[in-house]
């Protein structure tokens, strides 16, 4: 990638011969924030020359499940270094959850995330709201106050905790279907996982930890499509995993019922084998699974039964990992990978070609989160939240891969193919060359006019 300088202080960019999702090769021109041309020789008319002659330009990936951890847990992520970590892995907009300290269920904590988003300035963050107060699964949280405050919230969810009393649940989704948002549920029967460390079957056994058996995600998703088809609500199934919650997926879709499911890149590529030597990185909830339920959602994916990846990037500090298994935190960061996994998991094995995984990773997340601006196909008029990977590239993942404040991720030293070159941020590079370029006041670009812009 040979990227030239008009020298003009311009704010537009041509991406000179790159690779649309179905195929055509075209120069695409991003001005004011906007794409104003996709074509054959598209006249730079003073735009910074950006050569991707050999890699493929997505609109930017969107995340719908993140954890940034700020207010709270800023040893382990603040939004400013979640949003970097998002650039680097080629997403333009973040979904961040509300399980933080305080917990984001007042509007006041909401806007508060946003602001910090929109200050940092590398992504779009859209702040989730938290169901139930404090998550405690008791009393409903200010659901209203959440949706009309400046952040405009639409998902809410408890991740990290079900919402398990079914009239609570009902009560919510009744809330929420009266503005169209959507209740993502983190679907774990408590009293089925009760002390569960890993995955029930012949691994946990033979590690003598205990069992979480795929019936406690099951028997959620049951009862929730059943409950969102009688109030006529829109229900996201957060990080499945099992064979069998593909099945209740698909039932559910093919009676019209209003519910979406994701899948993370994890779950697509992992097995709990890993947790053969009791290494905490791969301690995760829900846990990695079997090799048939690996199978089984990589098929659900496939053939849209699943709608969408997320990373559920669940940063932690050193001394939540370093541990013995049974005192170690769930969760893994993902951001920064989620895009090579889904490459190996789905695109090399043939089952998704580049159009799908513009989809799965960026349309249909920004649809069903309501994230404007954001999955939109490139073409022009549309916002340019655009990145370019390379797909022919190859890596050892390590810890310089991370931008985030938390290295615990499953993938160290392990070889993951593609990597993003670069990522558009309105309009404005915030990813070059694989290297985060470093945003000024108000979240503008430091890249120098004047200075060849290495990508």
């Amino acid at each position: 990638m040979s990227p030239t300088s008009a020298g003009n202080g311009t704010t537009a960019y041509l991406l000179a011969g790159a690779r649309l999702s179905d195929g055509r090769t075209v120069d695409i021109r991003l001005e004011s924030g906007v794409v104003t041309a996709v074509g054959d020789r598209v006249d730079a008319g003073g735009a910074t020359r950006i050569d991707a002659d050999g890699l493929i330009a997505l609109p930017g990936l969107v995340d719908l499940h993140t954890h940034l951890r700020e207010p709270g847990g800023e040893g382990a992520e603040t939004v400013l270094s979640g949003s970097r970590a998002a650039a680097v892995g080629g997403f333009t907009a973040v979904n961040a959850m509300a399980n933080t300290t305080p917990v984001a269920d007042t509007a006041s904590i909401v806007e508060q995330v946003q602001a910090l988003g929109d200050a940092a300035g590398y992504v779009t963050v859209r702040p989730i709201g938290a169901v139930t107060k404090g998550l405690a699964g008791t009393q409903l949280a200010d659901i209203g106050g959440m949706a009309r405050s400046k952040a405009r919230v639409r998902v809410f969810s408890d991740d990290g905790s079900c919402v398990a009393d079914p009239l609570l649940m009902r009560r919510a989704l009744e809330y929420i279907r009266t503005f169209d948002g959507v209740l993502a549920q983190h679907a774990q029967e408590p009293r089925l996982t009760e002390g569960a460390q890993l995955n029930e079957g012949p691994m946990s056994a033979e590690l003598g930890l205990a069992g979480w058996p795929a019936v406690a995600e099951e028997t959620i998703i049951a009862r929730d499509v059943l409950l969102a088809q009688h109030t006529g609500a829109r229900l996201h199934v957060c990080h499945l995993s099992t064979a069998g919650s593909v099945e209740v997926i698909r039932w559910a879709k093919a009676r019209g019922i209003r519910v979406t499911a994701e899948v993370t890149p994890h779950h697509l590529l992992l097995t709990d084998r890993l947790a053969a030597g009791y290494d905490a990185r791969f301690k995760v909830n829900p846990p990695l699974r079997s090799d048939a339920d690996v199978e089984a959602v990589r098929a659900g994916l496939a053939d849209g039964t699943i709608d969408i990846v997320a990373t559920d990037h669940a940063p932690h500090g050193h001394d939540a990992k370093h541990c013995e298994w049974s005192a170690a935190a769930n969760g893994m960061v993902g951001l920064e990978s989620a895009l090579s996994v889904v490459q190996e998991a789905m695109v090399e094995t043939g089952l998704l070609v580049w159009a799908d995984v513009e989809r799965v990773l960026s349309v249909a997340p920004a649809r069903i989160g309501g994230v404007e601006g954001h999955g939109q196909p490139i073409a022009v008029g549309s916002a340019a939240e655009i990145i370019l990977i390379d797909p022919s590239a190859r890596r050892d993942f390590g810890i310089a891969d991370l931008a985030g404040k938390s290295v615990n991720s499953p993938y160290l030293g392990r070889s993951l193919p593609g990597a993003v070159v670069a990522t558009f941020h309105l309009g404005a590079p915030t990813v070059l060359n694989g290297h985060i370029v470093e945003r000024g006041p108000l979240g503008r670009s430091s890249l120098e006019p004047n200075a060849t812009a290495h990508a």
